[in-house]
């Protein structure tokens, strides 16, 4: 939904610090003298900050809040997720002190601590930590929740994961499954697999069970990386105790069961989706982690070149019409239909979402879960959110003929429709359509667009290298340069911040295949896909695989990442 500007840093910064922050957030134009009011209503009743309180109620986001403290104070805000902390510098600064602040500390460089404050202007935070390290601070700035979050992902939680497996096993096999012996080290074991995923960023934990041993890998980044071996003794107490969390039974082990855990670290809530399912040696457990948390729903942020970015912003502008994203599974689909809601005006235009799951939580837009096992699904979901008088409507996935004409029809008579599709690229969106029994005439009428997407990983920036082979690699994968574009490549070396890989985080590549009137006749006479992808390239189409070129010649990511994700 329409967010508000923040506005350029004030020119007397230290007049401003004098003023309470409420009259400076007022003054800004990000809050009103209502919406201040009613924050300050709530300080008395909860006995909370002015901050805590202006989020809580949706008026401004940690991230707005924290750029315009860091603006009264010049202090830079850094995005604390890509950074590789060494066990050497968060000695320096105790777990209790760093959340009494709080307070992280990130680098150290000669006798130069770089730590991260929640409050840039606590003058007693910074004297206590020079005195305390014997180092000077340079003070950058995160939101106290992203501190707090950051913490806990850090600081080791009772110890390493081999530390408790020993426990484990030294308080004797067979009393493994004694509750009462077993329960506190085992629950810590759980604990830390799932932190130790949250902060290596994973997107899923496979346990996976072996002949001789319990293994446990996490999808990162894309690819799955082995991170941990248990003994096969473990096995069952282990999948016993995920089992439990996510309220499963835990004597049936014949058949698959799914649920669902909440898992806290710090300050936010992860949810997790669990599967189980037998095999020869045993229970196959994975995980899906939602983080909600860790979204970012901006368009730079996911990758968007600017011209596509443009087409897009035009696209969600639009009233009424159906804009597809489509790619395969994992390919970040939903977040990109999560930022066009969040450029959405949720105050002047009623919003709903069909979801299954509901993986990030909106204010002021109606969210419904997808539930087949009562009877709740996207067709008649769809059919009874058309009668909440909606103007915009997104649907988590268009799976089966009702769904596509349903959406179709919402579309034809006024409504603004987001959805997914799983076709290869964006003008593989038609066909699909026209298979799903939609008529060719109606297509072209409330068609907005199609946008194929794919998500690559991003060259580790603590490791980055540029390469001295850049033409001959170009050359051995007949890779042209665009014109105006110097052939440099770079990679990564792999580090501890990227666990040797090389890369470091995703983002998408795109290609935006937009509907105008030199596509009605031939979609409704029927053409092949070749002939429409031909027209789409002349109407100025730039394909996922030129997005990803361009991407590989800037240092974003390798050539090789590219060739894999669109070719392989």
């Amino acid at each position: 939904m329409a967010t508000k500007e923040l506005p350029s840093a004030p020119a007397k910064p230290v007049d401003q610090q004098t003023k309470p922050l409420g009259q400076r957030l007022l003054e800004a134009g990000l809050i009103s003298e209502d919406q201040l009011n009613l924050a300050l209503r709530e300080i008395k009743r909860l006995g909370i900050y002015l901050g805590e309180a202006l989020v809580n109620l949706g008026f401004v986001t940690q991230e707005i809040l924290t750029v315009y403290l860091a603006q009264t104070t010049k202090s830079e805000v850094v995005d604390l997720s890509t950074y590789f902390i060494k066990p050497e510098v968060l000695e320096l600064v105790p777990y209790a002190v760093a959340r009494r602040f709080p307070v992280l500390p990130l680098k150290l460089e000669g006798s130069l601590l770089t730590v991260a404050l929640a409050n840039t202007m606590d003058v007693v935070a910074v004297d206590t930590l020079e005195r305390l390290t014997g180092h000077t601070l340079d003070v950058v700035s995160a939101s106290s929740q992203n501190i707090l979050d950051a913490l806990d992902q850090h600081y080791a939680r009772s110890g390493s994961i081999d530390d408790t497996i020993d426990q484990l096993l030294k308080q004797g096999l067979d009393n493994l499954g004694e509750e009462a012996r077993a329960e506190a080290p085992m629950v810590r074991l759980c604990n830390q697999v799932i932190t130790l995923a949250i902060k290596n960023r994973a997107t899923d934990i496979h346990v996976e069970p072996d002949e001789k041993v319990l293994r446990i890998r996490m999808r990162i980044d894309g690819m799955l990386r082995q991170e941990v071996f248990m003994p096969k003794q473990l096995q069952l107490p282990v999948i016993a105790r995920l089992k439990l969390m996510a309220n499963l039974n835990v004597t049936e082990k014949r058949l698959p069961q799914d649920g669902h855990i909440t898992f806290t670290v710090g300050h936010r809530t992860v949810d997790l989706r669990i599967s189980t399912l037998p095999t020869s040696f045993g229970e196959s457990v994975v995980m899906r982690i939602l983080d909600k948390t860790s979204v970012k729903l901006e368009l730079t942020e996911l990758g968007f070149p600017d011209r596509d970015r443009a087409t897009f912003e035009s696209a969600i502008a639009k009233t009424h019409g159906i804009l597809l994203v489509t790619g395969p599974t994992g390919s970040g689909k939903n977040t990109t239909l999560y930022t066009g809601l969040m450029l959405v005006n949720a105050l002047e235009r009623s919003i709903f979402t069909l979801e299954d799951p509901i993986e990030y939580e909106f204010p002021l837009v109606r969210q419904t879960q997808i539930n087949p096992d009562v009877g709740m699904t996207f067709p008649v979901g769809l059919r009874a959110l058309l009668r909440q008088d909606p103007d915009v409507i997104m649907v988590g996935e268009i799976r089966d003929q009702e769904t596509a004409q349903l959406a179709v029809r919402a579309a034809f008579t006024g409504h603004l429709v987001l959805s997914t599709l799983h076709t290869n690229d964006a003008v593989g969106a038609i066909p699909r359509l026209l298979e799903m029994g939609i008529e060719p005439y109606i297509l072209p009428s409330v068609m907005i667009g199609v946008i194929g997407q794919r998500l690559i990983r991003a060259i580790c920036p603590e490791c980055k290298e540029e390469r001295e082979d850049a033409e001959t690699i170009l050359k051995g994968l007949k890779i042209p340069v665009p014109e105006g574009m110097v052939p440099r490549l770079w990679r990564g070396v792999g580090c501890g911040a990227c666990g040797g890989t090389g890369y470091r985080g995703r983002l998408g590549i795109f290609e935006m295949f937009m509907m105008d009137e030199r596509f009605h006749d031939p979609i409704a006479r029927n053409l092949d896909v070749p002939k429409i992808h031909q027209l789409a390239k002349e109407s100025g189409m730039q394909s996922m695989l030129e997005d990803g070129i361009h991407k590989a010649l800037t240092g974003v990511t390798t050539v090789e990442e590219i060739i894999r994700v669109v070719h392989g």
